[in-house]
């Protein structure tokens, strides 16, 4: 469909074409069986649908959708009551699962991370960004709140007994022991584990307790009479995450990251069983007699021991049917636009109009075409992965390391045939990184700490020079060190800092840096735009351009950028609108691209990605 849009009298009005829904998906986080069903819920959509699986018929039999929320992590069950707890925002709700309705019974703030139900027929929840632990009671309606680890954002992870929750904290990895009589809190995570991240994963069977701590795979085995002296079992092969832990008697069934693993720990021994594709998320095991059965980021699979073959059932297909999700990233190619989110790229083919998938296990956060390939920058873990245009031939070149997580944005230096990336570290981690990545070679450096006690949120390239904009905030569960973030100059031949400068009081992330004819244009969260001598970070001149964060793209007919509400021109310091109305729902950051030959843009309105022509 096509449509004419308005536009300010400076310019002509441009030609906007809607390409359908920018990226669909059926992404679930979270997993429980109640009765002889799998349920499990939605994330990244609106609205978020809860299903019912059922492993006979390998069908989604019982659907639902919820009023609020934007997803799920956490899910427990009272009977054949299922609870849910949702972020965005933080409500509980529960669904009669003899009836199939939904009621909310509870709000704990804005995200719930974790949610456990009590031998007593209570719940606990753990949430974010108070890293706080609350009670809610089916039977009164009463709600409780307890604290959890002084300082911290996130209980990721939860259980409980007749007499104590155990809370899972990060960023600074705690375990948490609760009274749930008098809410006395004790640490009991040795002090030797207190460099990880997070105690992210719980699992609780009689007086068998059972955690993962990140970024190391590492589980803790604690008898729950003595808690002095867990048992400590490492996975092997550089998986970090842990996200899955069931206990079945004397074993425990757990799933690693990022090789998408399925170990057996028994007897003191830790076995692998095998992994149904690389780089799966389990998030939940089952054991029922001889049948061990997992729920996935979008597939339930069964394993067999005796052939060490998994079975899955897309869930899509058995009746859980993507929908329009918020978008993460865009490029376009010459014979494609890609978006991404959650657990792969959407491909829309330009010729034939037609639109496809293609799994990736994360989310690419930046894309960077050249060539004939599409270079991708995945959370978690900063993992590079490579593929073509309509996204075939998908592979991994390599992780970052570094405790970096996040890529922020790219760029590429076509003398150097450097793909530069720029990140943000891991959970309560600081210095962000700035990668090159040569396609030549394969070699990769990274340079960590080249935009000072900072992470780095944008990149762009000129002539052999970087170009970063810092962000003061270094990752999640961090205190901004530095009042205002900076713009660094990096000379990609000699590796060394030219300049570094704060061009504007009080900003605190660039969201975008980019060079134009000469001048480098930096925006900031807050809507204002710099704009600097390339060669000596010398504030030119500043405006304000909207009220929050901007993108930056160049065409064949000048300089556009987003800001989510919009599209605009920048000339100079004058900000015209090309397009209003966008109400773009994306993740994160605003997001659009320019078609290669530069005579056309792409960006999202609502959830549809849409073409804008006809620039002048």
């Amino acid at each position: 469909m096509t449509v004419s849009a308005p536009a300010d009298a400076q310019l002509a009005a441009p030609t906007v074409t809607d390409l359908g829904p920018a990226s669909a998906v059926t992404s679930t986080s979270v997993a429980e069986q109640v009765g002889d069903r799998i349920w499990t819920i939605t994330s990244g959509v609106s609205p978020v649908q809860v299903g019912a699986f059922d492993p006979a018929t390998r069908t989604v039999d019982r659907k639902l959708s919820l009023p609020t929320g934007a997803g799920a992590w956490a899910m427990t069950h009272v009977g054949t009551d299922l609870y849910i707890g949702l972020y965005t925002p933080g409500d509980v709700y529960k669904i009669d699962t003899t009836t199939g309705t939904a009621t909310k019974v509870a709000q704990f703030g804005s995200f719930i991370w974790s949610i456990a139900a009590t031998p007593d027929g209570k719940l606990v929840a753990g949430t974010y960004p108070d890293g706080a632990v609350h009670e809610y009671d089916p039977a009164t309606g009463a709600t409780r709140s307890y604290g959890a680890a002084p300082g911290e954002q996130y209980v990721r992870s939860i259980a409980a007994d007749a007499t104590t929750i155990y809370a899972g904290v990060g960023t600074k990895a705690h375990l948490i022991a609760i009274d749930r009589a008098t809410g006395d809190r004790r640490e009991i995570l040795p002090a030797k584990y207190a460099d990880r991240t997070f105690v992210a994963t719980l699992a609780l069977e009689g007086t068998k307790l059972a955690a993962s701590l990140s970024p190391t795979g590492t589980m803790l085995v604690y008898d729950t009479n003595d808690l002095s002296n867990p048992v400590e079992v490492q996975t092997p092969g550089g998986d970090q995450y842990i996200t899955a832990i069931t206990l079945d008697g004397p074993d425990i069934y757990l799933g690693t990251r990022p090789s998408g693993t399925l170990y057996r720990y028994r007897d003191n021994t830790l076995t692998r069983l095998g992994s149904p594709y690389d780089g799966a998320y389990f998030n939940r095991i089952f054991v029922a007699g001889s049948t061990i059965r997992a729920e996935l980021t979008s597939q339930v699979v069964d394993f067999d021991e005796s052939t060490g073959e998994f079975t899955g059932t897309d869930l899509g297909q058995a009746g859980l049917p993507p929908a329009p999700e918020q978008a993460m990233a865009i490029t376009a190619t010459r014979s494609s636009v890609l978006v991404s989110g959650k657990a792969g790229i959407q491909v829309h083919d330009l010729a034939t109009g037609a639109s496809t998938r293609t799994f990736l296990p994360g989310e690419a956060k930046t894309m960077t075409p050249v060539g004939q390939s599409v270079y991708l920058g995945v959370y978690t873990l900063a993992r590079l992965w490579q593929m073509k245009p309509d996204g075939t031939a998908l592979h991994e070149l390599g992780q970052i390391g570094n405790e970096q997580t996040r890529p922020t944005d790219e760029a590429y230096d076509e003398r150097s045939r450097t793909w530069l990336i720029s990140t943000e570290p891991d959970y309560g981690k600081y210095d962000g990184t700035l990668v090159e990545q040569h396609l030549d070679t394969g070699q990769r450096e990274v340079h960590r700490g080249v935009v000072p006690r900072q992470s780095v949120r944008s990149v762009t390239t000129a002539d052999g020079i970087a170009y970063l904009g810092g962000a003061t905030r270094n990752s999640l569960g961090t205190d901004p060190i530095l009042p205002q973030a900076t713009v660094v100059a990096f000379d990609l031949r000699t590796n060394k800092t030219l300049w570094e400068t704060a061009p504007l009081a009080k900003a605190q992330s660039y969201s975008d840096v980019v060079v134009y004819r000469g001048k480098l244009y930096a925006t900031t969260d807050e809507g204002r735009l710099a704009v600097l001598d390339p060669q000596t970070g010398k504030l030119l001149a500043s405006t304000t351009i909207g009220a929050g964060q901007s993108r930056l793209t160049i065409a064949r007919s000048g300089l556009y950028g987003t800001d989510s509400t919009r599209v605009f021109k920048v000339d100079g310091t004058t900000v015209t609108t090309v397009l209003d109305g966008l109400g773009a729902q994306i993740y994160s950051y605003p997001l659009i691209t320019t078609s290669p030959n530069g005579d056309a843009l792409y960006t999202i309105k609502g959830r549809n990605l849409i073409r804008i022509g006809g620039l002048r």
